[in-house]
C-alpha cells in the first residue's frame, strides 16, 4: 500500500473526541482498516511504522513542543552560566590584582602567601593548562644549577591538589585534570628535549602527590560531610567506590594514553618513568584504599537504604514498562535468530 496515503488517512481520521489513548488509536485503527481494505494484524514492518509514527506525532505533539521549549531554556540558562561563571572569576582576579597593587612590590613574602590564597580562591580548571605551562617555562627560566625537579614536583603537587580537591572524585573529572597537566608538560617537554626527562619525571610526582593528597582529603571530610552532600555520595556510591579501587591503575592510564599521542623520544621517556613509578605508586593505592573502607564503614547502611528505596521504584511504570520492554526485545532477537536458522537449513536442503 502506498505509505504516504495511509499516513494521511490515519491523520485525517484521528478523532479526539475521545477521552483516551487507547480509545483514540482503536477507532482511527478501525476507520483505518475500514477504508483501506486492511487488516491490522496483516501490515507490513514498513505499514505498521508508518502507522505508529503518525498516531505518535499527533499524541505527543504537545509535549514534544514544550521539550522543545524546555530545551531552548536549558540552552539559554547554560550560556549565561558559563558567561555569569567567567565574570565571576574575572571578579575574582580583579580583586587579588587590586590588592597586589597595595602590597609593597620589594616584600615578596606577603606577595607569596596572597598567590597562594588566590591558588585555593579561584576556579582552576578552566585554565590549569595554560598555567601549567606558565609553570614549567618559569622553572625552567630561573633553575640556576640545573636541578629543577624538586621545585617542579612541588609545584605541580599543589596546583593538582587546588585543581582536584573541590570538585567530584569521579574518574573522568580526575582523568581529565591528570590528562590536562601531563600534556601541558609534554608540550613543553617536546619543545625542549635535553630537559623533557627532568621535567616529565618530576610533572608524574607531583600528579601523583597531589592525587594522594586529595584523596586523603576527601577521607578526612567524609565524617563532617554535610547531610545533603551525603545524599549526593550515597547516589553515586557503588561510582565512587569502584573509582577509589582503581586510582592506580587510572593514573597509569593516563600516562599510557599520552604516551601513544607523543612523540618516539616523549612515548619511551614517559613509559619508563611510568616504569619506574610502579612501586611508587603503592602509597597511591594504600590512600585510596583507606578511603574506600572508612567510606563503605559510614555510608554502606545509608546506601542500602537507598537500594530499598530503589527497590520500591522497580515497581514504577516507567521501570514495569522497562521490563515489558526487555521482554519484546528478547523475543525479536529470538524470532531473528530462528529465522536465521530456519533460512540456513533450506540453503544446505537445496545444496543436498
Amino acid at each position: 500500500m502506498d505509505l504516504e496515503k495511509l499516513q494521511s488517512d490515519i491523520q485525517n481520521s484521528y478523532s479526539n473526541k475521545f477521552n483516551s489513548v487507547p480509545s483514540r488509536v482503536a477507532d482511527a485503527l478501525a476507520r483505518m482498516s475500514q477504508e483501506n481494505d486492511l487488516e491490522v494484524n496483516h501490515l507490513t514492518l514498513q505499514e505498521i511504522k508508518t502507522v505508529v509514527t503518525a498516531i505518535l506525532t499527533i499524541e505527543t505533539q504537545t509535549l514534544h513542543n514544550e521539550v522543545e521549549a524546555l530545551l531552548a531554556q536549558k540552552e539559554q540558562i547554560e550560556r549565561s552560566l558559563e558567561k555569569k561563571s567567567e565574570d565571576l572569576q574575572r571578579a575574582k582576579y580583579d580583586v587579588f590584582n587590586a590588592i597586589e597593587e597595595q602590597m609593597t612590590s620589594h616584600d615578596s613574602e606577603a606577595i607569596t602567601k596572597l598567590h597562594q590564597v588566590k591558588l585555593q580562591s579561584i576556579d582552576l580548571f578552566d585554565i590549569l593548562g595554560e598555567m601549567i605551562e606558565s609553570t614549567i617555562i618559569t622553572t625552567l627560566e630561573k633553575d640556576q644549577d640545573g636541578e629543577i625537579e624538586e621545585t617542579l614536583e612541588e609545584i605541580i603537587k599543589e596546583l593538582t591538589f587546588e585543581a582536584i580537591k573541590e570538585g567530584s572524585l569521579n574518574t573522568i573529572r580526575v582523568r581529565k585534570i591528570l590528562s590536562t597537566i601531563l600534556q601541558a608538560a609534554i608540550d613543553i617537554s617536546e619543545a625542549t628535549p635535553t630537559r623533557a626527562e627532568d621535567i616529565l619525571t618530576a610533572v608524574l610526582k607531583g600528579m601523583r602527590s597531589g592525587l594522594i593528597r586529595a584523596i586523603d582529603r576527601f577521607k578526612k571530610r567524609l565524617a563532617f560531610m554535610p547531610v545533603e552532600a551525603k545524599h549526593i555520595l550515597i547516589e553515586d556510591y557503588e561510582t565512587i567506590m569502584e573509582d577509589l579501587n582503581q586510582t592506580d591503575i587510572l593514573f597509569s592510564q593516563v600516562i599510557q594514553t599520552k604516551a601513544g599521542e607523543s612523540s618516539q623520544i616523549i612515548e619511551k621517556t614517559l613509559l619508563n618513568i611510568n616504569k619506574n613509578m610502579h612501586y611508587d605508586l603503592e602509597e597511591l593505592i594504600h590512600i585510596s584504599k583507606e578511603t574506600a573502607e572508612v567510606m563503605r564503614h559510614r555510608f554502606s547502611a545509608l546506601a542500602k537504604t537507598a537500594v530499598k528505596r530503589g527497590e520500591k521504584a522497580l515497581q514504577s511504570q516507567t521501570a514495569q514498562e522497562a521490563k515489558r520492554m526487555g521482554i519484546q526485545a528478547w523475543s525479536v532477537a529470538k524470532t531473528a535468530l530462528g529465522t536465521a536458522i530456519k533460512s540456513a537449513k533450506e540453503a544446505i536442503d537445496k545444496k543436498d
